[in-house]
């Protein structure tokens, strides 16, 4: 007999051949095989929000070829990613394949592994349809909002405009937070410290903390005087040392929210990036002597859950590799919050065994880095508590007081693996020995004068973090949620932190007052509550769509009326450039090709420039700065500032290394979009470092 599977990327149909042999065809669908139409509304309002779904332009010889191969076989099996979206593309599939999804022709696989695989196959069911629906309602709610909500901001705002039923809250977020910044009032309040050495003349150093009697602020350089005053010619006496034992439990496994934070923090990961780099992971990656193999369970879950095969292979691996002392008397089970789907597992490796430093030389640098994070973070939370000694030092210098404080470790555990960067730094340090009743040497008192810090912007993972919090949106939408309001030019980062511009605080406050549901974190996180509701099978998801329209389009309705002719006038963005004819600073507009500088001094001055940012490195041609551009169709490339005497451009990233060779900027080299290493684009130099573990690194090592 001929089976066919079908899954979503070619990728893993890859992966999956290998495992499944003879009498199987893979096939790959390429992602989703029909949507609504972009040209119209397609969403039957009257007759039970019916969406009228056709095939991706596109897609027509995909479609085609998949066809003919279902006639052929014997018996044809979905296989796309198991979530709600995976389910809904076999839905799909079924439909134009002329499948009966209620016979069992859906298979999933956690991970693309040969047990795994062999698991899901002999497990086929029928599609589960309260998960089609789920995303169906998501689907049907979001071109809802995005259909008669974009076209009332191109004529309130401006054309090409667009709005998202969880996009929108997004933007509103980060525009509150800018709010909370600029609506804040600084507080003066001072520090003191003393930098002090043991009878032992080893130096440490405390804080003040108040009196001997309670702790006290010092709230302006007043109190600091005085306090200054107190301790001036006292003697700085230990009085009590405390010793106290901590145990510290390590953290659970990753799931999708947590993983995205980590790579943002530690990695300097954006979301899309960690999201694509793990499923190449998930997909598949040929090591070296094992041939293709999926290195990690799927990456879009909210689920804390581990098999017991994979507990039981990470205790024999901590054994081997660390020791008893180093395995916790039963494996560690980990509780998944109530609101999350616990279809998969969390995110760990599907092999142990698989250490990263082992297999390195077969990964890309960005493959390496993330698996070695989702590695360690399971191999870590398999293993025992870390024991510390925590210290507790109090000084009294005549009546203040002043604390030191510090720890030691004194059995590693899980933290010969994986480190938190929780503690503050002064307290992750070790302590002097010192005896209680012992005088310090005083070398010196450092006074400080400090204010009070606004919120911080939010960065990727706090961002992500606030999102899970407030249950906005699911941990697999993340990464698609933030590309699209930055690619919207709603917000953008400035270094590692998101900030709103001009045109997202207008459409956010335009948004607040006339659709405030649509913008309310409540709102959403209650629409994403009745989602869960639809794939249990508790709720029917056209009478939650239809819920939401009557009011939304209540709310439409008083809008239009509310600002009849009104248009919103979002302000210039005003730059740092000076006009050479007017003196004035640049405004940024936008023309048909893009962004652009021009003077405000309209119609006095009409001076226009090029809007450029500077880049690393310095043309190889030259010598001069190099600057970023945006092509006609809005691509970045690179050029020279000394244009159009030097005509030098790459489409290239410069990147802040120099070429061993001949000292020039050395650039991103990339195979389509990846990065492969790098190379010097100085003529006649031809030095280029590829990445180990590419497929032009492997060739010219072959060769």
């Amino acid at each position: 007999m001929t089976k066919l599977v079908i899954v979503e990327s070619p990728t893993k149909a890859a992966t999956i051949k290998k495992y499944l042999g003879k009498g199987y065809i893979i096939a790959a669908s390429v992602g989703h095989v029909r949507d609504l139409p972009q040209s119209r509304f397609a969403i039957d309002v009257e007759n039970g929000f019916a969406p009228e779904y056709i095939s991706i332009r596109g897609k027509a010889k995909v479609i085609n070829d998949l066809k003919k191969l279902a006639k052929t076989a014997d018996k044809v099996y979905l296989a796309p990613d198991p979530d709600r979206e995976g389910e809904a593309i076999s839905w799909h599939l079924a439909t134009l394949l002329d499948l009966d999804p209620e016979k069992d022709v859906r298979v999933t696989f956690n991970e693309i592994t040969k047990t795994a695989i062999k698991d899901g196959m002999g497990n086929a069911r029928s599609i589960n349809m309260d998960l089609v629906n789920a995303q169906q309602a998501r689907r049907v709610l979001d071109r809802i909002v995005g259909y008669k909500i974009s076209p009332f901001l191109w004529k309130k705002v401006k054309p090409g405009l667009s709005a998202g039923r969880v996009q929108s809250v997004v933007v509103k977020l980060i525009v509150d937070r800018e709010r909370e910044i600029r609506a804040f009032v600084p507080e003066e309040y001072w520090t003191i410290d003393a930098d002090l050495l043991t009878a032992g003349k080893k130096p440490f150093t405390a804080k003040y903390y108040g009196t001997t009697s309670k702790k006290k602020e010092l709230t302006c350089r007043a109190d600091a005087d005085a306090v200054l005053a107190d301790v001036d010619g006292a003697d700085f006496r230990v009085t009590s040392i405390k010793h106290v034992d901590k145990s510290r439990a390590p953290m659970p496994p990753f799931m999708t929210s947590t993983l995205l934070q980590e790579a943002a923090k530690r990695l300097n990961f954006s979301s899309q990036r960690t999201m694509r780099i793990a499923q190449e992971l998930y997909e598949g990656v040929s090591i070296s002597g094992r041939g293709t193999v999926g290195m990690i369970t799927y990456m879009r879950t909210d689920s804390l859950r581990l098999s017991n095969e994979v507990i039981h292979s990470a205790r024999n691996f901590i054994g081997e590799r660390y020791g008893s002392a180093y395995l916790p008397s039963s494996p560690r089970v980990y509780k998944t919050k109530k609101s999350a789907q616990d279809a998969h597992e969390a995110i760990r490796p599907t092999d142990p065994f698989l250490v990263p430093s082992e297999i390195k030389g077969s990964l890309s640098s960005d493959q390496y880095r993330l698996y070695k994070l989702i590695w360690e973070r399971f191999i870590a939370c398999q293993m025992t508590n870390a024991q510390l000694d925590s210290v507790s030092v109090d000084i009294t210098a005549n009546h203040s007081l002043f604390k030191s404080s510090g720890f030691t470790v004194k059995f590693p555990g899980f933290m010969s693996v994986w480190m938190e960067a929780k503690e503050d730094k002064d307290d992750n340090k070790k302590l002097p020995e010192m005896s209680e009743g012992e005088i310090a040497e005083l070398v010196k008192l450092i006074p400080e004068q400090k204010f009070t810090q606004p919120p911080a912007r939010y960065s990727e993972n706090t961002l992500i973090k606030e999102l899970e919090d407030k249950e906005i949106g699911r941990p697999s939408t993340y990464s698609a949620i933030i590309g699209t309001v930055s690619k919207r030019d709603y917000i953008r980062k400035d270094g590692k932190f998101f900030e709103p511009t001009p045109l997202g605080e207008a459409v956010t406050e335009l948004m607040e007052d006339n659709f405030s549901d649509i913008v309310s974190t409540e709102f959403t996180a209650g629409m994403e509550e009745k989602l869960d509701e639809i794939a249990e099978g508790e709720k029917v998801w056209n009478e939650v769509v239809s819920e939401f329209y009557d009011g939304f389009r209540s709310e439409l309705s008083d809008a239009e009326k509310k600002l009849g002719d009104t248009r919103v006038k979002v302000p210039d963005e005003v730059t740092d450039v000076i006009c050479d004819k007017c003196g004035r600073n640049m405004v940024i507009k936008m023309g048909r090709n893009g962004k652009f500088l021009a003077c405000p001094g309209v119609p006095e001055c009409r001076n226009t420039k090029p809007l450029t940012e500077d880049a690393a490195g310095n043309c190889p041609a030259c010598g001069g700065k190099l600057i970023a551009r945006r092509s006609k169709k809005g691509a970045k490339f690179y050029g020279c500032s000394n244009y159009p005497g030097c005509k030098f451009m790459t489409w290239d990233d410069p990147t802040k290394e120099n070429c061993p060779n001949c000292g020039s900027t050395l650039f991103v080299k990339r195979n389509f979009r990846f990065r492969i290493g790098v190379h010097c684009l100085k003529d006649g130099c031809g030095y280029e470092k590829l990445n180990k573990g590419s497929k032009s690194a492997d060739k010219e090592e072959k060769n």
